[in-house]
C-alpha cells in the first residue's frame, strides 16, 4: 500500500512540475504579453521618460525667457530682433555666422 500512495504522489508531483512548466512557457513566450513586448515596451518607456524630461527642461527655458522678455516693450523688440531676424523698415540685418554656417551669438546662448 505504500508504494502504490509514494507512486501516486510522484506522479501527481510530476503532472503539476509539468503543467507549471507549461504555464511558464505559454506565459513567456506564447501570449500576446509575452517577455519580449514586455522588454519592449520597458525601453520604449525609457526613451519616453528621457524626452520627457528634455522637454521639461526646455518647457522651463521657455517659461524664464518668455517673463524676461514680456514685460518690457525694450526686451521684446530686442528678443524679436535676435530670435527671428525681424527688422525696421529701410533698416538692413547682418547676421555673422562661423564656419559651421552657424550664427555666433546663439554659441554663447548655449
Amino acid at each position: 500500500m505504500k508504494s502504490n500512495s509514494f507512486r501516486s504522489f510522484k506522479t501527481l508531483k510530476n503532472f503539476y512540475v509539468a503543467t507549471l512548466v507549461a504555464w511558464l512557457f505559454w506565459i513567456l513566450f506564447l501570449d500576446n504579453n509575452n517577455i519580449r513586448v514586455v522588454f519592449s515596451h520597458r525601453m520604449k518607456m525609457k526613451e519616453l521618460e528621457v524626452e520627457k524630461s528634455k522637454l521639461l527642461e526646455k518647457i522651463s527655458q521657455v517659461k524664464k525667457e518668455r517673463n524676461e522678455v514680456f514685460g518690457n516693450p525694450q526686451m521684446v523688440e530686442k528678443w524679436a530682433r535676435e530670435k527671428f531676424l525681424m527688422r525696421k523698415p529701410g533698416e538692413e540685418v547682418y547676421v555673422i555666422v562661423d564656419e559651421n554656417n552657424q550664427p555666433i551669438e546663439s554659441k554663447s546662448e548655449e
